[in-house]
């Protein structure tokens, strides 16, 4: 780590036997076991909004920026968020009708991890494909995958989108907005399902900066896990492809 948290000077940037690495493109994807690699970029409940730079070098971690100021989320993200490895929504691949033929939004496959401990950030944990949320940003695709880590307390019991409302039935609090935003009515915690409450987050969680709600595909559905892990893989895909320069870069940083 160099620069002080908190200001936009802060990277985290990564090395193996002291040699630079990508956590774009040198951790692996999956992690065996049908797992996969989830790099944290915010842990649970804290509100710096770290991302890793696709477009330095090595792909560091760094705080996203906004007129040279440093971005917040206006209140905690309730569930550990990140990304995984080796993937890309490419911007040049058109969606299907049931997300409005929306295209890529040009970053690694988002991840939203539900489990109970907060994950270091910049740690890699094996995580199991639970589902999947298809965002749409602005007009973008941007898919929001929801993973559990390997080692919660949960982790044998839930499999699938549909077993998590059993082991984790809510949010911790409702969302609250800028006072000036025209705010959803959430119920009080533990009544806000999970699966809908990371759906209502992402809705709402730029309109206190005068951006429009975010839209979701697929008749606002969760996905399930086995479409979910097609999702990963077509991203996967994508990724391979541009490492081999079947699809243009632009300013991405690639090996």
């Amino acid at each position: 780590e160099s620069g002080e948290f908190g200001p936009t000077g802060f990277v985290m940037a990564f090395e193996e036997n002291g040699k630079p690495v990508s956590p774009w493109h040198d951790i692996p994807l999956e992690a065996g076991g049908g797992l996969y690699n989830m790099l944290t970029e915010i842990p649970r409940m804290t509100d710096k909004m770290m991302e890793m730079a696709t477009k330095v070098e090595n792909n560091p971690i760094m705080q996203d920026e906004k007129k040279g100021k440093a971005r917040l989320y206006h209140g905690p993200i309730y569930w550990n968020y990140g990304c995984l490895p080796q993937t890309w929504e490419d911007p040049n691949v058109k969606g299907s009708e049931q997300v409005g033929g929306a295209f890529g939004d040009n970053d690694p496959l988002d991840v939203v991890e539900i489990g109970a401990r907060a994950l270091a950030m910049g740690s890699v944990t094996p995580v199991k494909v639970l589902g999947c949320l298809s965002m749409l940003d602005d007009g973008e695709l941007d898919w929001k995958v929801i993973v559990i880590a390997q080692g919660d307390v949960h982790f044998d019991e839930i499999n699938d989108i549909g077993d998590i409302e059993k082991c984790y039935p809510g949010t911790p609090t409702p969302l609250r907005l800028g006072a000036s935003t025209p705010s959803p009515t959430l119920p009080t915690p533990g009544r806000t399902g999970t699966v809908s409450g990371i759906r209502e987050w992402f809705r709402w969680y730029k309109t206190p900066d005068g951006k429009p709600i975010n839209a979701f595909g697929h008749g606002e559905r969760a996905l399930g896990a086995a479409e979910a892990k097609a999702v990963v893989a077509e991203t996967h895909r994508h990724y391979l492809a541009l490492l081999a320069g079947e699809a243009e870069p632009g300013k991405l940083w690639i090996k």
